[in-house]
């Protein structure tokens, strides 16, 4: 599996955002106010993904207290990190895109919406962020490097 690449996360939250700037210019007066609870779910996760993040980190560097690591479990990490980074930037974009049409429409309700669409960015990035942290945390680490004619890493049989 290949690391998530930045250009796509960035792609998709442009055109996420394009797609909540339409949206609200076309349906914004028949909307109504926009809701805290996707805001909430998403820093949930983002915040349990930080911590297994630190968690899975810790047993796949093997330091003194920690578990040892299932590799099964580190697979599944490994994609709901690249699942949730990506799902992140979708709705950082959309929320961005809701969040710059709500800045230029002078009305009250317009206003009003504007702390739910910034709370979005904020909880959406931050689901990035913890995304792109897990994903990193999975990784397997390098080999120490052996002193030359030191044979104490390799396994019988191997050069």
């Amino acid at each position: 599996m290949r690391p998530t690449s930045l250009s796509a996360l960035v792609i998709a939250g442009l055109a996420a955002a394009a797609a909540g700037w339409l949206l609200l210019s076309s349906f914004y007066a028949r909307m109504p106010r926009l809701p805290w609870l996707p805001i909430i779910v998403l820093a949930t996760l983002a915040i349990a993904e930080a911590v297994l993040a630190q968690n899975t980190s810790a047993r796949i560097e093997r330091k003194p207290g920690a578990p040892r690591v299932d590799p099964l479990a580190v697979a599944r990490y490994a994609v709901l990190a690249k699942a949730s980074s990506l799902a992140g930037a979708i709705f950082a974009g959309f929320s961005a895109g809701l969040l710059a049409w709500l800045a230029l429409e002078p009305t009250k309700a317009a206003t009003d919406d504007v702390p739910a669409a910034i709370g979005g960015v904020v909880a959406s990035l931050a689901l990035v962020g913890a995304g792109l942290w897990l994903e990193r945390s999975c990784r397997v680490p390098d080999e120490p490097d052996r002193k030359d004619g030191d044979d104490s890493g390799r396994r019988a049989g191997h050069p």
